[in-house]
């Protein structure tokens, strides 16, 4: 009888625990969202079990109230939520990926043609920048990379340094009488003095992979790395400090490269394209785009050559002027322009 009894206790468990419900979580909440949007969320267990605690965090950071967040001063693109789950003594992370857009779209400009400048055809334009009435270059291709210093007027060579043909140079700027030089996927970078072009300073990329364009606000160096990551970097100790991600109301956009800083905004070339974006460095909304086009049939026309990848990349602005200038990789003709919004 006692056999019998507990053979019937030890199927009772069995039957018990085999009827047992898992737990079955569901992470529901939206994925695309534009700016000030509210990003509602909740966790549900589909078998009604008990949950102890949930512990949700934005971008690592708790939230606090745990039902929504209005999404107004994030930077754009991508964002980690995650909910922490704490039941019967055990805990359990699940994550959504939501993606923050831009809430308009962006405005199109045409542009009028003010000046037309020589420019070095020979140069394969990689940075541009504009100071105290010369033009700075940085040229690219391995064995052609090079610093320049250019006179606006006739385009003639001032003054110039070869890079070692180890080096493929791209985007410079000059902050605080020092010029800031990147190289494409060598990792490194160069700090020279303005004056000399003298060497005074190597330094390696951080989580950046590469480097593209490069320019500055008066303060931080801002570099872009052919991703849609625009990062900004401390000018004296070159570690990168934070970034944003260039998108539209639509997309994401990548193959960021030559840039400039003009009023409070950033200025970009697009690898292979004949544009400017205009983005917003505070959160990396591309609050612009300028069709040029244009210059670049102006261009092949003069100096009757194939399209290929000799196109607009080149962007330098005259604070106390108000100039704007651009031309391109291998480009004979250098523009004064200015952008108009289009009709």
């Amino acid at each position: 009888m006692k056999k019998i009894k507990l053979i019937i206790l030890t199927m009772s468990v069995l039957f018990f625990y085999s009827c047992k419900k898992e737990y079955n979580f569901e992470f529901r909440t939206s994925t695309k969202l534009q700016i000030d949007e509210q990003l509602k969320f909740e966790l549900v267990e589909k078998n009604n079990l008990p949950i102890d605690s949930i512990r949700y965090t934005f971008d690592g950071h708790h939230i606090k109230d745990a039902s929504q967040i209005i999404l107004k001063e994030q930077r754009l693109g991508k964002h980690a939520l995650s909910a922490l789950v704490f039941y019967e003594g055990k805990t359990k992370k699940l994550t959504n990926t939501i993606t923050l857009y831009a809430d308009k779209e962006p405005v199109v400009y045409n542009y009028e043609v003010v000046n037309v400048y020589p420019h070095d055809a020979d140069a394969y334009t990689q940075g541009l920048e504009y100071h105290d009435g010369f033009l700075y270059e940085s040229t690219g291709r391995m064995g052609q990379s090079s610093l320049r210093k250019v006179n606006l007027k006739n385009g003639k060579v001032l003054q110039k340094i070869d890079l070692e043909p180890a080096y493929f140079a791209e985007g410079m700027t000059i902050l605080n009488d020092k010029i800031y030089q990147l190289t494409w996927q060598n990792n490194k970078g160069f700090v020279y003095n303005l004056s000399d072009f003298e060497r005074i300073k190597t330094f390696d990329y951080g989580k950046s992979k590469e480097g593209w364009g490069l320019c500055n606000d008066g303060k931080k160096l801002i570099k872009t790395d052919g991703t849609e990551r625009v990062w900004f970097l401390d000018p004296d100790t070159l570690d990168e400090i934070g970034f944003v991600e260039s998108y539209s109301n639509k997309q994401s956009v990548t193959n960021l490269n030559e840039l400039e800083y003009v009023n409070g905004k950033i200025y970009a070339n697009v690898w292979q394209k004949n544009i400017l974006l205009i983005m917003n460095p505070q959160n990396g909304a591309i609050e612009g785009v300028a069709d040029l086009n244009g210059l670049d049939k102006e261009v092949r026309q003069s100096q009757n050559i194939e399209p290929n990848d000799d196109v607009l990349n080149g962007i330098a602005y005259d604070v106390e002027n108000d100039r704007l200038f651009v031309t391109g990789k291998h480009w004979s003709k250098l523009f004064e322009i200015k952008l108009k919004v289009r009709d």
